[in-house]
Parts: structure tokens; C-alpha cells; sequence
């Protein structure tokens, strides 16, 4: 429990950091489709009920007296704009709407955070917008046959849900004028400005993450990838390291430039018949990108809070400074919380959660 208590004095400095910022304007959902080539992506389905879910209305967060006018050009194509990307799913909706929260909550300048909605429900929109009336964002839907062929038996249920793909396709579901996103998972906190995050350098690269290069990589893919050298031979004139997909920072117009929606969903299908790795959405990104990737702090992504993922084990973070804290595994905080056997650190997660009628 010490690192709890040590943990503590930065936890209480962030919160006393937070700044409440002007009225957030709301945006509708994804126009109509534009072209016939994201017919696929935006069509929503029959409206699925979400009326088990009940969240408290956050507060109106404002800006700091350094954050500038809002006046003028409040459209997502704004370029003073922050764009963040997270997925709500049913099953993980808590997690994302604590997330949101918890951004809003340690931005400097909270108006100039664009959300970008990825659904595969109708119906989520209205419970967001009760819950952020003055949000700035946009729902986009995805389809989940966009990529229901493409997936493979992994080591955990969840992380076969089509949803979980949707990060691959951030290029085309979201506006052109949209440069750079920074996209993160459902089970996250953000306990620093986000705003130091997006101003991350990518270089000549494509994407920036926290890269862990003492992990063991050959884990990641089958006996049967490293022993073809078909496969293998990929990473010959590359250094590759492990990096975790739920916070990255993306150059969409280099992604879209050299085509990697592509590239990632030609992996998928080789796995489909070669059974090359056993987890989910992760190694397609780094069969692509891996030795390729801007470093970014690892304080941007203290992850493997929610243990393994089978057992979903407690955790400790790991050393040093701490601006994201990320239950990646089995065990998410919402639920050890609820079942009245949380882990140490889902205290920390607690403060951001909005689920339930106000007592």
C-alpha cells in the first residue's frame, strides 16, 4: 500500500489543478454519408436500448483565462482543435464515459477537446449528450461486418468484439480535415493535461505510443509465425518493441497516405489461415508499426492495471511519474469496485466514475 500513499500526493495536486472552462458546444451526429466508399461505416442500425444505463450529469468544465477566446470557428475542422477517439460499447460504456470525465477533468482547455464517438449501437448519443450537455463531438457508427470475417478466436472473449477494431479505421471514419487523433481505450483515466499528449512529435512517423522494449516480443505470435520465415523475416531490418494500442497518437494524413488500414487487414486475413497470434487486435498493429513508432513517455500509459487476461490479477503501477492510468487485462475497476473486491489502485479510477442516480 505504500505506493498508494506516495501515489497520493500526485493524485490530490492534479485535482486541485482542475480548471472549469466556457459552455461546451454540442455537435450532431455523422452526416449522411458523403460518398459510397463509408456507406458501410455510418449507416445506423435499429435503435438498441441502453435504458439499463443511468449516469449523473458531469460538471461544466471551463477554460483557464490562457485558453483564448472561443469565438469563430467552433467546427470540427477547427486547427486549434484537440481530437480524442474512444469507442462506447455497452458492455464497457462506464469505463468510457469515466474517461471522458477524467479528461475533461485535468484539461487546461477543456473547449478545445473534440470527442469522436466510435458506436456500433444506436441510442448513445442522447445518453452522452445528458451526461456532457455542452460536450463538443460526434458519434460515428461502425459496422461490425466491416470486419466480422476478418476476426480470430483470441485468448479472451472481449477482445473479439468488432468494436475493438474500429481504431483501425479511425482514417476513414473521421472528417479529412481531421489531421492527427489521439486514440484511447474504454478502461483509462487521464490524470494530466491532455493537451502535452497531442503535442507529442511523431517525426517522419505514423503513429507515437509508449514503446516497452524489455518485454518479451516473441509472446506476441505463434511458434508457427517464428518458425516461417515468411513471417519471421518481417521484422529482420527492424527493431521491434511491444507497445500497447489503447493510447496512441495518430497521423491520419500519413495513415491514409500510405494506406494502412490495408496493410493491417491483409495481416488479419493471413492469420485467419495461418493462425499467427493468439490476441485479438494488438499484433496486426504491431506486425505493421512495430520498430516504426514515435516513443512517447511511458507515463502517457500505465498499463496491465486490470492483470493478465485470464485471471485479471491486482497490480502495481510501474516506476516513475504517472499522467494515464490504464486497466488493460481482464480486470476492469468498475467491476472489482462493484462486487466489493477491488483491487488497491481502482480507488484511483473511482473519483472519475459518473454511473447512477445522484444520492
Amino acid at each position: 500500500m505504500l505506493w498508494v500513499l506516495r501515489f497520493s500526493g500526485f493524485f490530490s495536486a492534479a485535482m486541485v489543478m482542475i480548471v472549469l472552462s466556457p459552455s461546451l458546444q454540442s455537435f450532431p451526429p455523422a452526416e449522411a454519408i458523403r460518398s459510397s466508399h463509408l456507406d458501410s461505416y455510418l449507416r445506423f442500425p435499429s435503435q438498441h436500448s441502453v435504458d439499463r444505463f443511468s449516469f449523473r450529469q458531469a460538471t461544466i468544465f471551463r477554460n483557464a483565462g490562457e485558453c483564448g477566446s472561443s469565438d469563430g470557428d467552433t467546427g470540427v475542422c477547427n486547427p486549434s482543435l484537440v481530437h480524442v477517439a474512444i469507442t462506447l460499447d455497452v458492455d464497457y460504456l462506464r469505463g468510457s464515459i469515466a474517461a471522458v470525465h477524467s479528461i475533461l477533468q485535468h484539461s487546461v482547455c477543456p473547449e478545445s477537446i473534440f470527442f469522436h464517438f466510435l458506436v456500433s449501437d444506436a441510442g448513445l448519443e442522447s445518453l452522452v449528450r445528458s451526461t456532457f450537455p455542452q460536450l463538443k463531438f460526434k458519434v460515428y457508427y461502425f459496422d461490425p461486418d466491416i470486419v466480422r470475417n476478418l476476426i480470430s478466436t483470441s485468448v479472451r472473449q472481449a477482445l473479439e468484439q468488432p468494436l475493438n477494431y474500429a481504431r483501425n479505421y479511425l482514417a476513414d471514419l473521421l472528417e479529412p480535415c481531421v489531421r492527427r487523433v489521439i486514440y484511447l481505450d474504454s478502461d483509462l483515466v487521464v490524470v494530466d493535461d491532455i493537451a502535452k499528449l497531442w503535442a507529442t512529435s511523431l517525426g517522419s512517423r505514423t503513429i507515437g505510443a509508449p514503446e516497452y522494449c524489455h518485454a518479451n516480443f516473441t509472446k506476441y505470435f505463434t511458434a508457427r509465425f517464428w518458425s516461417d520465415g515468411r513471417f519471421s523475416g518481417l521484422f529482420n531490418r527492424r527493431k521491434p518493441c511491444y507497445f500497447n494500442t489503447g493510447v496512441m497518437v495518430i497521423d491520419l494524413v500519413k495513415w491514409r497516405r500510405f494506406g494502412y488500414t490495408k496493410r493491417i487487414e491483409r495481416w488479419m486475413e493471413i492469420q485467419k489461415i495461418n493462425r499467427i497470434y493468439e490476441l485479438g487486435s494488438l499484433p496486426p498493429f504491431l506486425l505493421v508499426f512495430a520498430g516504426r513508432v514515435a516513443p512517447i513517455e511511458h507515463r502517457w500509459n500505465q498499463h496491465g492495471l486490470g492483470g493478465d487476461n485470464v485471471r485479471g490479477s491486482c497490480r502495481d503501477l510501474h516506476p516513475g511519474p504517472v499522467s494515464l492510468l490504464h486497466w488493460s487485462g481482464s480486470g476492469k475497476p468498475w467491476l472489482r469496485l462493484d462486487s466489493k473486491r477491488p483491487c488497491p489502485l481502482d480507488a484511483l479510477w473511482a473519483p472519475y466514475d459518473l454511473y447512477g442516480h445522484p444520492q
